[in-house]
Order: structure tokens, then sequence, then C-alpha cells
């Protein structure tokens, strides 16, 4: 990884430059390069539009160029990236140019997704096929986590092996190498079933909306489901992607089978209905957006969106597999569909790849799918699938017969997850070194405890993990009830803690209905012992006599920004949402945010001129609910110390987290208590100035004004601040416990927490 200082791309449309921007997230100094200065210009500003930076100010890392003028640019890159228009002659020309300027050893890509990398190569000069490979991103690169990596026969082991390290450390990506074959894996398998989903719906005349749903949630595969997808890809480029596969593919291939442009497609691309890039596709924004209007797949005019007709869906219960018995149109459509997709995945094995769990990672983080093939194949079962097939007189793969044998693809054997080969051989899934995942320890060992909400493992070498179980992560009675046991059996136990999941989300917060059932039960009273639960634990964290690490990931919203802020380190993924998101619902962080900011931003460069400052800073912050975007983002706002470290490949989170708590543990001493300066009535003064001119701009409403005048009173500590007579954190969580328990008994309030809970949206009133 060390070896890769700079890097450069050739070409700025959507591809090139979100690779350029991806590389300046990772820290890299790039070059991007296009056929005019302008045009890559234009790719910069397009990623900064589009969020492909993690930190807008990474776009200086970039420097911009012509391919007329400044190929020079590329003479001291480490790693130099084609991604210029799929036409080999273009690209041949292009490398003898480059390997004109590169210098000795570099490394140069291509992001080909249709042209095999031997054919890239023909005729090039030997020193270059050795440093060539294909790395395959997937769009939009910062975001998707897929990169497939396909070496030549030329191409040299370290070439692989550097690019493979860099891209799974410092780029975040799950790295499949791939053969070179048409598609390599993610496509060749999500283009055929895209084919098949298409031509299937129009021939069953299905609705676009009940398409989308029997093919999305059931199996695992977003809600986009086929012609969301179709729209976001770009309804033009769908057929000269099928067709390519279709002409690279040998003779009999099963995507040959079904129309790469079927008429509709046709006259849609005619009438410039090309997806969402054109503001019309399957799917219509009305022109007052207030509603779509979806394409009739038999007539091919729009009309209003509708209900999905959901008889087949509630009578699956969500079952993929009842729903593919489903006698009804979506019943069938479900089965062709995946019946011909799974069967076409087997297939491939192992012209495509050696082993199922390569072709399952890349549908998993290249599709989005929350499965691959053969572990949906596994769920509904080899030896079901097997006889569906046999019963429609389709060809059953031998590879699918022998997992329909031997009981499906994956088992585990001594404690580990397993493949089973085509050759009938069982051998384990591997992990790259440094990856550490709790659903591994869960198959090798048992916990340490578990409670129904969390469960505390052993990481070894004296580390111990909570992981948090409950829906989104979020905070309720019982899962503070597990923190407090967690923290206690790490006293006799352990020499430090993580705290952290495999879960997508660290934790969405508070269980908002246990706030509304503890008002109704239990009033006031109820709700303050629910608050000084939180504080206790949470300050057990604080002042354990070992360290605590909060490994973060997703959303750490409102409770898991409090736990997080009460660690004393966070190891970070690099696309960490933060925040103190109280406001939203008509309260205020209630479990030592707003003392833990006031702790954290004096040291910032908004908040150096004092308490007054302080306050306004944590006040800007927490009123509008502010969320980082990314961990970077997160330092900026001071969720996140300079201390406090930023790992980008999710499945390293955890390991990084532990590596980080075994490196405070020498001389680990808990936190002294500190005091808290607070700006008394001068900050209140000043903060009641942004709020009343926020009411007069339109920004905030009535019950805003109410919120931020409790808020405020809490930043600066009440009436009686004394900036020169700092408080203490029980004075300042007292204070936070007195705002939070009034402002949820104000109807106001209640409102605004039931309706998040009925429609997912703030209410504004």
């Amino acid at each position: 990884m060390s070896t890769i200082k700079k890097a450069a791309v050739i070409g700025a449309g959507v591809m090139g430059s979100g690779i350029a921007a991806h590389l300046a997230n990772a820290g890299l100094d790039v070059v991007l390069l296009d056929m005019e200065k302008k045009f890559a210009d234009g790719g910069v500003a397009r990623q900064l539009k589009a969020g492909g930076f993690m930190d807008p100010a990474f776009a200086q890392r970039i420097r911009t160029g012509s391919t007329r003028d400044d190929l020079a640019l590329l003479s001291d890159a480490d790693w130099i990236i084609e991604a210029v228009a799929e036409k080999l002659e273009i690209k041949q020309t292009l490398y003898c140019a480059v390997d004109g300027v590169r210098k000795i050893g570099s490394i140069v890509s291509s992001n080909t997704s249709t042209i095999p990398l031997h054919a890239l190569a023909e005729g090039l000069p030997e020193s270059f096929a050795a440093d060539f490979l294909i790395t395959h991103f997937f769009n939009p690169p910062r975001l998707m986590r897929l990169l497939e990596l396909v070496s030549g026969k030329a191409t040299k082991p370290e070439v692989t092996a550097t690019i493979r390290d860099f891209a799974d450390r410092a780029l975040g990506k799950s790295v499949v190498v791939c053969k070179d074959t048409p598609g390599f894996i993610g496509n060749r398998i999500g283009n055929y079933w895209m084919v098949v989903a298409l031509n299937e719906a129009i021939s069953l005349g299905l609705d676009v909306e009940e398409a989308d749903a029997i093919i999305g949630k059931p199996f695992g595969i977003p809600s986009t489901g086929i012609f969301g997808l179709l729209d976001l890809v770009g309804i033009d480029l769908m057929p000269t992607i099928l067709r390519s596969l279709q002409n690279a593919t040998p003779a009999g291939d099963a995507v040959r089978d079904y129309d790469a442009e079927p008429p509709l497609l046709a006259r849609m691309i005619a009438e410039n209905r090309l997806g969402r890039k054109s503001g019309a596709g399957f799917v219509r924004l009305s022109p007052d957006r207030k509603s779509r209007d979806m394409t009739d797949l038999t007539t091919g005019e729009y009309r209003q969106q509708k209900p999905v007709a959901s008889g087949n869906l509630d009578a699956s219960g969500g079952d993929p597999r009842a729903l593919m018995e489903h006698p009804g149109p979506g019943g069938r459509y479900a089965a062709i569909v995946m019946e011909k997709s799974l069967a076409y995945a087997a297939s491939l094995v192992t012209d495509i790849a050696d082993t199922p769990d390569a072709v399952d990672e890349a549908m998993r983080t290249g599709y989005g799918w929350k499965q691959g093939p053969f572990e949906l194949i596994d769920r509904l079962g080899a030896d079901w699938l097997k006889a569906r097939l046999e019963a429609r007189g389709l060809a059953v793969p031998p590879y699918l017969a022998l997992a329909a044998e031997k009981g499906g693809f994956y088992s585990v054997v001594n404690g580990r997850r397993s493949n089973l080969l085509p050759n009938g051989a069982i051998e384990p899934v591997t992990q790259s070194e440094g990856v550490l995942v709790l659903s591994d320890l869960r198959l090798a060992r048992k916990p340490v405890e578990a409670w129904e909400v969390a469960t505390l493992w052993d990481l070894g070498d004296g580390v111990a993990c909570l992981e948090i179980r409950t829906k989104m992560n979020t905070f309720n009675p019982a899962l503070v009830d597990a923190i407090d046991k967690a923290v206690e059996r790490c006293r006799s136990d352990f020499k430090a803690l993580v705290i952290g999941s495999d879960s997508p989300n660290f934790g969405a917060g508070a269980d908002m209905r246990v706030f509304l059932d503890t008002i109704e039960k239990g009033g006031s009273e109820a709700l303050g012992a629910f608050i000084d639960h939180g504080h206790s634990t949470f300050k057990a964290i604080k002042y354990a006599p070992f360290p605590v690490v909060g490994a973060a990931s997703g959303l750490a919203l409102g409770g898991g920004c409090e736990l997080l802020l009460h660690c004393d380190a966070i190891q970070a993924h690099a696309e960490l949402s933060i925040g103190l998101v109280e406001t939203r619902i008509g309260a205020i962080p209630g479990w030592g945010g707003c003392k833990e900011m006031m702790l954290r931003l004096p040291s910032s460069a908004a908040a150096l001129r004092g308490p007054v400052a302080s306050a306004i800073a944590a006040f800007r912050l927490i009123a509008p609910a502010k969320v980082s975007a990314s961990a970077f983002e997160a330092r900026n706002l001071g969720f996140l110390k300079a201390s406090d470290d930023i790992t980008m490949n999710r499945s390293r989170l955890i390991a990084d987290a532990k590596a980080k708590a075994l490196a405070l543990v020498e001389g680990y001493a808990a936190p002294e208590p500190p005091m808290v300066s607070m700006a008394g009535p001068s900050g209140a003064s000043a903060i009641a100035n942004i709020i009343d001119g926020d009411a007069i701009a339109g920004r905030a409403t009535a019950h805003d004004g109410v919120v931020g005048r409790a808020l405020a009173n809490v930043l600066t500590g009440g009436p009686f601040a004394d900036p020169v007579k700092p408080l203490t954190e029980d004075q300042v969580i007292a204070l936070e416990r007195e705002a939070f328990i009034e402002l949820l008994a104000t109807p106001a309030t209640v409102d605004r927490v039931k309706h998040i809970l009925a429609t997912g949206k703030p209410l504004r009133n």
C-alpha cells in the first residue's frame, strides 16, 4: 500500500472522475486528464456536486489537464487508470502514448467492463503487459464496494498483489479476482438477470410497480428492482451493454435468448425517455413533483402510479420460495426470473470464478444483493430448485445437481464457513489478513455473554467486543442494561473493550416508541429513570478502568452518537453518518451529548474565542441536527477527535478498533472528571438572537424556537452560570435531564415523535 502515493486517471467521464475523486479520498495526489482540460475540470465539478468526495476539500488533491498537452504529468504516477471509451483502438493507442512517459514499474490498469484483457494487451510491449491489468470499478466508485480484478498471463504477481492490497485497505474495496471472461462476474450475472426480468415483465404484462416489488425485497434485492435500476443505469445504455455481452459470450449462452432492445425500449429511446438522466424513463415525476407516473408495459404510455397488487406478496409472507410457488402472475414472474438467473450463475462456475463465494461477494457488493446467487439457492433449497428446473424442462447445471445431492453450496466445517467446489471438495471460505467479522466468530465459538439485545465476544489478546443486536441498533432499557453488564464483566476478565458489530449501523438512536410508552405508562418520573440509567451507563464507559473504543459505521445518531462520545477513542468507517438529531423529534440530546460537545468544541478553531463561541458552535451543530456525510466531515464538525482514526474498508473496522484498543492499554488510566466552562446569560442572549433571526427568516417553526431555547439554556449553563466558575459534569447532565423531560411532556414534541414513527419524516410544527 505504501508503494502507491500518486495516481492518474485518463478519462473524466462519470466513471473516470468518480475514480479520481475516490483516489483523492484515499489521500493520494491525483492527475485527471481528458481530451481537453475543461472536460477534466468538469469532471471534478461533477463529483463535487454528486458527492464523490468524502470532503469537498479533497478536490484540491486533483490536478487536471489534457491528454494532448499534459501527458508528462503521468511520469511520476505509481498507478495509471484508463477510463476512456470502450473502443479497443482508442485504448491501445492511448497505452502506447502512456508507455512512452510512464516511469519504470508503474502500474497501468483499465476500467473496462466489456473488453477482455488479452485483447487489450495484444501487440503491446512485454514490459507494458507485465505491469498491466484490469481494475473494474462499479458506479459510483465512492459507494460501490466491488472492484473486479483481472490479471493476464503476463501480469507480474507483485503487480496484482499491490493493487489488491491497496484497493482493499486504502480504497475500502471488496476485491474479487475474476477470470478474463465477458462481463467478468458482476455484470455477467447481473445483466442476464436484468434482461430476463425486463423481457418477462413485458411478456406477462405486469405493472412496473408490481415487477419491482416482486423482484426486489423478497429476494434481498434493492428496492429499485429491475425498472428502477434500468432508469438509474440509463435506458439507452442497456441495449448497448447487453448486445456487447451477447456478442462476447459463446454460442448457446443463455444471455443470447433474450432481446437486448425490445420494441418498448426502442420507443422510449426514440422519445428520449432515458431514465433519471433525462427526467423520464419507466418512472416520471409529475409536473408538480408530488406524484409519479409509470410506463404501462403494454401500451408504452404513462399512467399514474398505483398501489402494488399485493396478493402474491401477501400470500407469500415475504418468503421467496412461497412467492415463487404462488400461481398468480407475480409468482410466475418471480419464478421464471429467479430460477433462470440462479441456474445461470450455477452454470458459470468455474468459467468465471472457481468458488461460489467469489460470485456471491460480487453480487452483494456490486449489485447490492443481500445474498448472492448461491446463498439464495441454499436459502431456497438446492434440491427444490433442481426439481423446479426439471419440471419446467430447463437444463440443470451439474454444479447445482451436485449441491442438491450434498445439501447446498455452503456448510460449516470445524467452525468455519466452507464452500462446496464443483469437483465435490469442501474448502473453507478465507478472509483477507486483518479482516475480523463477528459472523465468523459466531460459527467458531460461543460468546462470553449473550442477551436478547446484545452479545459480548472475546476478540483475543484480552479485548472484548460488545455487539448490539437490536433493530437498527436502537437503544431501549434492555440494551442499556446489557451495556452495564458488559462493562462489569470486562472489569474482571478483559483489558479493553470494543463496541461494534457487523451491522450496517452503529446505532440509530433511542427507540422512540420507548419514549411514548414510558410517558404514557409512567409519566415524567419513569422517563427520568430511563434517562438516568443511560447517563450512569455512559459514565461507566467513560470512567471504566480500561480503554473503550467505538467501532463506528453507518448511522450513529442521537444515543448512538452519545455512546461514541463517551468512548476513549473512535475507530470510524469512512462512510460514517454521525450526529445529534434529537431536535428532529422536538427534544435535545439527553444522554450527555450536549455536555460532551461542550468539552470538545472549545479546542476547535470555530470556538477558540471562549465559552460564548463554544456555545454558539454547539448550538449551530445540534439545533439543525447536522449529520456528517463521512467520517472526514465528522472530524471537521467535532464529533471525531484528531486522535480518532478512520478505516476505509468496512470489513476491517473491528480489527482496526481492536488494534487501537490494544494500543491504549499500556499505562491506561481513566480520565479525571472534567469541569465545563459555560457562557451563562451572555451566551444565552447570543443564541436567542440566532433563534429569533431564524424565525423571522422562516427557517424555524414555533416549536423549533421552544426547543432552541431549551437547548441554549443547557449549552450556556443556565441563568446563573458564570464563565469563570465552571460546572461539573453532573450539573450539566442535570440541565440536560430537566430540559429533555420537559420537552417530551409538550404536545408538540409528542406530535413530532408520533409523526416520525408513522411516516419516517420529521414534522415541522
